[in-house]
């Protein structure tokens, strides 16, 4: 304890000694504060900080209940279940991000990481990828599931390694149908006069051609407008397709014919995948692998029921009995026979051996 008599100097230096004491408590103190900050930052943290996850951008043009929307967020539900967070899946479905024209760019480019364009959109690439368009090709799922089994089809998905992408699977949509706006379409003379939309492709303008039908390359989201409008008159696609899209507001005629398939390949980019750490690369594949299973299985599922909505939906209904459909095979062999040298006969015996 301090005594001092009350005059000016005492306390002066009563002053003095005060704020001497005061800063040494204070020092005291903040050291004791940083002491307890390092140790609760410890306690937070408990060792490093935990790192970021990876970003993996998947960009598909159908809507969220379509086949591959399903898949693509069951892809989405394994990976981030297999790599317990370490990767986040963002989708962005219905074009939300790319068209149909812009998405093959932007996954070579980096701008997303995955995409599930049709197979038809990979002929700038490799031309044998058309085998898809070739009018009966394929008798039924089976068959095609086989033939992506086949040798024939695994060398053409290691056909793009040269364009900084890479096919990790192949996820079935279902066989085309026939739609159209102004009358039922039986016979391969109904089509003369009608203009089709189509995805980009020479087998399929030849396809229409030997029907005596034009054709109008249209982007996928653009469809539903052109219908509407009468900028065509008609169109193909799958059951699922026609139904998540609404084209029966628009259209109301519906031939069964299984004419042509519509399947979509997963494709990566190759820097983007070569450069995840191992074990992360090895559990994505894992969830693609299941997604791929659970595609199979939903696909068909789906396009029976949305087949069922378009009845419902009160669409004029022509299914092709195996006479009627012979006649169709009958006029399209010319066009499988004129793009046998561009899509390779090795591709197209590896189809036919399918059907077996």
């Amino acid at each position: 304890m301090f005594y001092f008599k009350k005059d000016h100097k005492s306390l002066t230096l009563f002053m003095v000694i005060t704020l001497i004491m005061a800063l040494a408590l204070a020092g005291c103190s903040s050291s004791s504060n940083s002491s307890n900050s390092g140790n609760a930052a410890t306690a937070v943290d408990g060792g490093e900080k935990k790192a970021d996850p990876i970003i993996v951008k998947f960009s598909h043009v159908t809507t969220i209940d379509s086949p591959k929307g399903l898949a693509s967020e069951k892809f989405k539900e394994l990976a981030e279940k297999y790599t317990d967070g370490r990767v986040t899946v963002e989708v962005y479905p219905s074009s939300q991000l790319y068209g149909d024209k812009e998405e093959l760019e932007a996954v070579q480019a980096g701008n997303v990481h995955i995409i599930a364009p049709s197979i038809t959109k990979l002929v700038g690439m490799n031309p044998q990828f058309q085998y898809v368009d070739l009018p009966f090709l394929f008798k039924d799922n089976d068959a095609v599931y086989k033939f992506w089994e086949s040798d024939a089809n695994k060398k053409l998905m290691n056909s793009l390694d040269n364009y900084g992408v890479r096919l990790l699977a192949m996820w079935p949509n279902g066989f085309k149908q026939f739609v159209n706006g102004k009358y039922p379409l039986v016979t391969p003379a109904d089509f003369k006069g009608l203009k089709f939309r189509v995805q980009a492709g020479s087998v399929l303008e030849a396809q229409f051609k030997a029907l005596g039908a034009g054709s109008a390359t249209i982007p996928f989201g653009e469809t539903y407008t052109a219908l509407q409008q009468g900028t065509v008159d008609a169109t193909e696609n799958t059951f699922n397709n026609i139904d998540t899209q609404k084209y029966a507001e628009v259209q109301k005629h519906l031939t069964v014919s299984n004419h042509g398939r519509l399947d979509y390949c997963i494709i990566v980019n190759t820097k983007f995948w070569d450069g995840l750490p191992g074990d992360i690369r090895e559990a994505l594949e894992k969830a693609m692998a299941e997604a791929t299973d659970y595609a199979v299985e939903l696909a068909e599922d789906l396009d029976q029921k949305s087949f069922e909505n378009l009845k419902n939906a009160g669409m004029e209904v022509v299914e092709l009995n195996e006479a009627q459909r012979a006649e169709f095979v009958k006029i399209m062999e010319p066009v499988v026979a004129e793009f046998e040298s561009v899509i390779g006969k090795d591709i197209i015996d590896a189809a036919r051996a399918a059907n077996q």
